[in-house]
C-alpha cells in the first residue's frame, strides 16, 4: 500500500482533571525524525512515544505536540488539623511568656505555610490517557497518509500509462525512420551524380540502423514500467525503491535521446523525461 509522509491529525480527549490535545504533523523527510513538545509534567512519556512513532511510521519528518490543561475547578482545599493543632498549641505555649498577648486569629493559621493543602491531580490518569490518545492520533495519522498515498499511487498510474503510450509510439515509428532515413541517403548521393556503390551504401545504412537501435532501451524501460506498478501494489515503505527505479527510467531516457536520429524521437524523449521528473516529485513524498 502507497503511504504519503504528509498528514496532520487533531485528537482530544476531556475529563474529570482537565483536557488534552495532541497535534502531529507529518512531512516528507529522507529517515524518520521526530519532534515532540510535551509539557514539564508529563516529560517522562517522552520514550514511550517515541517508541510508538517507531513502530508505525518509517519515515517522515514528525512534529508532535502535547497541549495539558488541568480542572482547576475540581481542585479543593483542605486544612492539615494536626499540623494545625501543633500550630495552635505551640502559639498558646507562647502566650504564657508575653503579657500582652492578643487572641490568635484563626486567618493567621490559614496563611501558616502548610496548614491549608491543594488536592492534587491523579496524574498517572493523566499519563495513561495521554498515551492512549496519542495512540488513536497515530491511527488517525496512519489512515491520512494512507489516503494521500492511494491519490499519489493514482498520478503515479497514469504517468506510467503515458510512458507506455510514448514507447509504444517509438516502437512503431522506427521501421518508417529507418526507412526515411535510407531514402534520404539514397536521396543525398543522388544529388551529388555520384555513382552508387552499393555495398558502401549498405554499410552506411547498417550504421545508421545500429546507431538508432533502441529495441533495448525500449525493452528496459517496459520492465521498470511494470516494477514500477509491482512496487506500488506492495505493503511495505516503498519510496526509496521508487526513488531508484525513477533514476533506471531516466537513464533509459537519456540513452534514448543521445540515439535519436529524428526530431519525432527526439521530441518522445523529452516527452518521456518530462513524465519521469513528474512522478519523482510525487515519489519524494511517498514514505
Amino acid at each position: 500500500m502507497t503511504r504519503s509522509m504528509t498528514a496532520f491529525t487533531r485528537q482530544e480527549t476531556q475529563s474529570d482533571w482537565g483536557s488534552l490535545v495532541w497535534e502531529i504533523r507529518s512531512v516528507n523527510h529522507r529517515y524518520l525524525e521526530p519532534h515532540l513538545r510535551l509539557p514539564e509534567s508529563l516529560r517522562e512519556l517522552e520514550g514511550a512515544l517515541r517508541e510508538q512513532l517507531r513502530k508505525s511510521l518509517s519515515r517522515g519528518k514528525v512534529e508532535c505536540t502535547l497541549r495539558f490543561v488541568p480542572e482547576t475547578q475540581q481542585q479543593t482545599l483542605s486544612v492539615d488539623r494536626d499540623f494545625a493543632a501543633q500550630l495552635i498549641a505551640a502559639a498558646q505555649d507562647l502566650r504564657t511568656l508575653m503579657t500582652d498577648s492578643q487572641p490568635l486569629n484563626p486567618l493567621e493559621v490559614l496563611r501558616w505555610p502548610g496548614v491549608m493543602r491543594e488536592s492534587e491531580l491523579d496524574m498517572e490518569a493523566v499519563k495513561k490517557a495521554s498515551l492512549a490518545l496519542f495512540s488513536q492520533a497515530l491511527k488517525d495519522l496512519a489512515e491520512g497518509r494512507s489516503r494521500e498515498g492511494a491519490e499519489l499511487a493514482q498520478l503515479i498510474e497514469m504517468r506510467l500509462d503515458g510512458i507506455e503510450q510514448v514507447v509504444a509510439q517509438v516502437r512503431k515509428r522506427l521501421p518508417e525512420i529507418l526507412q526515411a532515413q535510407r531514402d534520404n541517403l539514397r536521396s543525398r548521393l543522388a544529388e551529388l551524380q555520384e555513382e552508387l556503390d552499393e555495398n558502401r551504401l549498405e554499410q552506411e545504412i547498417a550504421l545508421l540502423a545500429q546507431k538508432a537501435d533502441v529495441d533495448e532501451e525500449l525493452d528496459r524501460l517496459g520492465t521498470h514500467v511494470q516494477e514500477v506498478r509491482r512496487v506500488l501494489k506492495q505493503k511495505d515503505p516503498i519510496g526509496r525503491r521508487l526513488d531508484f527505479l525513477m533514476q533506471e527510467l531516466n537513464r533509459e531516457a537519456n540513452t534514448l535521446s543521445s540515439k535519436s536520429i529524428v526530431a519525432d524521437t527526439t521530441q518522445c524523449a523529452v516527452e518521456l523525461k518530462v513524465l519521469i521528473e513528474q512522478m519523482r516529485e510525487q515519489i519524494q513524498n511517498i514514505e
